[in-house]
């Protein structure tokens, strides 16, 4: 049986976009909860912290899906570079506000300008797309990038969380940004592999994707999805810290998606037949079910085996979600649907971060992981009440036609 992984990686250039892209995007992880780690640990408050990491992550969800709008129509490199500029040059203004003990209004100043961000999971599985559309590999290329977004997690969360705490507080933040600078100049610079510019078909007037019904279900889905993730991260950072252990912080959030990575490897090199919106109902029935005994395991062995299990469902959950929206997204605006999927775990993990840093707060350490458990219950029903939308036809050539009633 052939490696279908070795397939697609033979294609030139692939290898190339692909791991500078994952330098890129590592921020994606690193920079949400690298705020919450380093306002945490220099003002000693974890709802400031959770509210400036908010802010980035809640107007990063906005703008992004603007960026990769600009994208859709102008291409990759003529948006990306003038948008991560700015970005980057916040973030560092942002780490110096909090070294410096500038005032606080600064912090949300900084975090509002370092959300224009590219959304470079949305960059990449666009290269994909104008390499293998309408073709197998496409499927495994979506699986790939998914267990990468899982990668992705476990490394850059652990990382910053880590550095934060082993080295002094701004630590992780650096890395980030300079993963950002670094990882997105590489890309950009990879001109062969960019995909071209696609119009709208005579049947698609150039609108919003997220004006269309399944990229509003699989988004909101991923928000509940990612509010679980910033949960499970600002609570294990305030539960380690609690028990007297801060340094396992990073090595239990790195367990948390090891699972998940493997699971999403098996995937992609197996390609299931099942219908995508089956197989994403079932993945986040697995996710609530695996959620359900976070909030009682106090100790770091307990926590670190109860994150593995949660996270065996989350790189299904996002290999379902963004072969849904390739399929029912016109081409002309696949950058722009992708982005505000991705986003969308962005909004998530801003409004985990929130709600989580403050049941911490207010009551203790454990608690947090109650509103992982709501997440999930709100993720389940969200699929559970669009499965007619999802089992929609394709889009072909620009043209989406009306859902369909689910298989």
């Amino acid at each position: 049986m052939a490696n279908p992984y070795k397939e697609i990686f033979s294609v030139p250039g692939t290898i190339g976009f692909s791991t500078a892209g994952f330098f890129a995007r590592l921020p994606i992880a690193m920079a949400p909860i690298g705020i919450v780690a380093m306002l945490s640990q220099a003002h000693g408050e974890y709802w400031l912290a959770g509210a400036v990491s908010a802010t980035f992550a809640l107007t990063n969800a906005l703008i992004a899906p603007q960026v990769s709008r600009l994208v859709d129509r102008y291409g990759q490199s003529a948006v990306l570079t003038p948008a991560t500029i700015i970005s980057v040059m916040a973030f560092l203004t942002l780490i110096a506000a909090t070294n410096r003990g500038w005032p606080v209004w600064t912090l949300f100043a900084s975090a509002l300008f370092a959300a224009t961000m590219p959304s470079m999971p949305a960059m990449l599985r666009a290269r994909w797309t104008g390499l293998f559309r309408d073709r197998p590999e496409m499927n495994t290329a979506f699986a790939f990038e998914s267990a990468a977004d899982e990668l992705v997690y476990i490394a850059g969360a652990s990382l910053s969380v880590g550095l934060a705490v082993a080295l002094f507080p701004e630590a992780g933040m650096l890395v980030s940004t300079l993963c950002l600078a670094l990882g997105t100049l590489a890309f950009v610079l990879q001109r062969a592999t960019e995909p071209a510019i696609r119009t709208a078909g005579s049947g698609s007037p150039q609108t919003s994707a997220i004006r269309l019904p399944a990229v509003q279900i699989i988004t909101l889905a991923l928000v509940f999805v990612g509010a679980t993730f910033a949960t499970a991260e600002v609570s294990a950072v305030a539960i380690t810290k609690d028990l007297g252990q801060p340094n396992a912080a990073s090595l239990v959030i790195g367990v948390y998606g090891v699972g998940s990575f493997i699971v999403g490897l098996l995937l992609g090199a197996i390609n299931p037949s099942m219908p995508l919106q089956k197989q994403m109902m079932i993945a986040v029935t697995v996710l609530g079910l695996t959620a359900l005994p976070l909030p009682f395991a106090g100790t770091v062995p307990l926590l670190a085996i109860a994150l593995f299990i949660s996270g065996v469902a989350i790189s299904p959950t996002f290999i379902t979600a963004f072969g849904l929206v390739e399929r029912r997204v016109p081409a002309a605006m696949l950058t722009e649907g992708v982005t505000w999927v991705t986003t969308g775990i962005g909004i998530g993990m801003a409004l985990g971060a929130f709600v989580a840093g403050w049941a911490v707060d207010t009551f203790d350490p454990q608690n947090g992981f109650w509103v992982s458990v709501a997440a999930c219950l709100g993720a389940l029903l969200t699929v559970a009440l669009g499965q007619r939308t999802l089992a929609g036809e394709d889009c072909d050539d620009g043209v989406c036609p009306t859902p369909q009633a689910a298989e």
